[in-house]
């Protein structure tokens, strides 16, 4: 059981940064019952003067929005499943798969959109493939359908899940062990909440889960062969973000500093609310200041109030905005980043256009990084199923509404040169009617690529 409980290495390193990178994320609450771990102790600073800064930590997440915009921006428009050839059983399943690909009602584009999420706060993220296990083996394909032990489906993980892993000569996963946790009741007439961990080993061949219940020993509860193990691979698939678009790796200490100098100006503002009196005199004086009491002064003494001059919080300020400026910038957001109204932080319409344009790169970096991901899966599933299908999956690299338009007056522009290529006439037509109804069942889709492809309405090849 040692084998299975320890953890790699490079996973005891990045413990620590993975939790952390999740509470800059979220924010709110989260961050704020963690705030120790954040919120800086000044050298000396008293123990109740800490507590109420504690209590009033707040937290400006500009992080966590510019990772949600660039998710919600690359995942505009659906990526596109295009399945060609003769196998229609394994097309219907393709189009099952898009509409449902975790047997839990979740699209293929929900599924690696909060994959792509996870990668950008953790720079990676996770996907096991395997397929349903009856209690006979099936005998045949056509009982393999109808036991369902041939409907693939995905399981996400994030990186702090995956605890244990070894890789083989040619870089491939040689096996893997992952971690999960949960509260749970195994009936409400139950009086107590469990906590259950379980742990889940991947080889080349085979599978095991073993579970332990609140801390108790760690039993096994399922082994046997996983779903492809002819094909003598580990089915767990990586989406990895490298280092220069892994945003919160490069906005997250920008985002600490400016979350303790934030807090720290916030409450030196409080303070200066709060103006303590001030006696001037060359005689002692220990009265008391405050709502029902007054001071008697000599004619010589002079009273006053404590305030501060601004310079400090003027410097501040300035010192806020510009670290809000550069966590825009090291995420390639300058177009977004802003500034205080009559900063003078304005630019021209060409410097914007110019700025946008570069995130419209990095926006196409990630889109090609789940396609990437997609196929992979896609090709890896259909494999194991022994599917006569070529998958290819398009689109996720146009991110702005009014390119349609655009696209398709090249592509007319494209059909009148005069290439003779019924193919590329052919191509040309999908890509657009998949593009314009990019949110259509899959289905659909596969129905309007069979009638471009042949020429013939659907429902007659049907009837024939």
């Amino acid at each position: 059981m040692k084998e299975i409980i320890a953890e790699h290495p490079d996973y005891i390193a990045r413990k620590a940064l993975y939790r952390r990178y999740r509470d800059l994320y979220a924010g709110g609450e989260q961050l704020k019952s963690n705030g120790r771990e954040y919120l800086m102790h000044r050298q000396k600073e008293p123990f109740l003067i800490y507590q109420e800064r504690l209590s009033r930590l707040f937290y400006e997440n500009y992080i966590g929005s510019i990772i949600d915009w660039y998710v919600a921006t690359l995942f505009r428009r659906e990526p596109l499943l295009l399945a060609e050839g003769t196998d229609e059983p394994g097309k219907q399943f393709l189009g099952r798969f898009n509409e449902d690909c975790d047997l839990r009602g979740t699209t293929i584009t929900d599924f690696f959109r909060k994959l792509v999420l996870d990668a950008l706060v953790n720079g990676t993220s996770y996907a096991v493939a395997d397929f349903p296990r009856a209690a006979a083996k099936p005998q045949t394909r056509a009982e393999e359908e109808a036991c369902g032990t041939a409907r693939g489906y995905l399981v996400d993980y994030t990186a702090d899940q995956l605890i244990n892993w070894s890789h083989d000569d040619k870089g491939n996963y040689d096996w893997v062990v992952l971690r999960t946790s949960s509260i749970r009741k195994a009936n409400i007439e139950d009086p107590e909440w469990i906590n259950e961990t379980r742990w889940f080993y991947y080889d080349k061949q085979r599978f095991e889960v073993y579970r332990s219940v609140s801390g108790d020993n760690i039993e096994l509860v399922d082994s046997g062969f996983h779903g492809f193990a002819k094909l003598n691979r580990v089915p767990l698939f990586e989406l990895k973000v490298p280092e220069g678009l892994w945003l919160m790796n490069r906005a997250g200490l920008l985002q600490l500093e400016h979350f303790n100098k934030s807090n720290a100006l916030s409450h030196a503002l409080s303070m200066g609310l709060f103006a303590s009196p001030v006696i001037y005199s060359d005689t002692e004086w220990n009265g008391v200041a405050g709502d029902s009491y007054y001071i008697q002064l000599g004619k010589d003494d002079r009273f006053g109030w404590t305030e501060p001059e601004g310079r400090v919080f003027e410097i501040a300020r300035d010192n806020l905005s510009r670290l809000q400026e550069e966590i825009y910038r090291v995420c390639y957001l300058m177009s977004q980043a802003g500034g205080p109204p009559g900063s003078g932080g304005g630019s021209s319409g060409l410097s914007k256009q110019r700025d946008f344009a570069i995130t419209q790169e990095v926006l196409r970096a990630y889109g090609d990084l789940v396609k990437d991901c997609i196929k992979r899966v896609l090709r890896a599933i259909i494999e194991a199923r022994e599917d006569n299908v070529a998958l290819d999956v398009s689109g996720m690299d146009e991110f702005d509404i009014g390119d349609f338009s655009n696209e398709l007056a090249d592509a007319e522009r494209l059909l009148t040169i005069g290439i003779d290529s019924p193919t590329l006439r052919k191509q040309v037509y999908k890509k657009l009617a998949f593009k314009y109804l990019c949110d259509v069942r899959q289905e659909v889709k596969d129905r309007i690529a069979l009638e471009i492809e042949t020429g013939v309405d659907s429902n007659e090849l049907e009837r024939r």
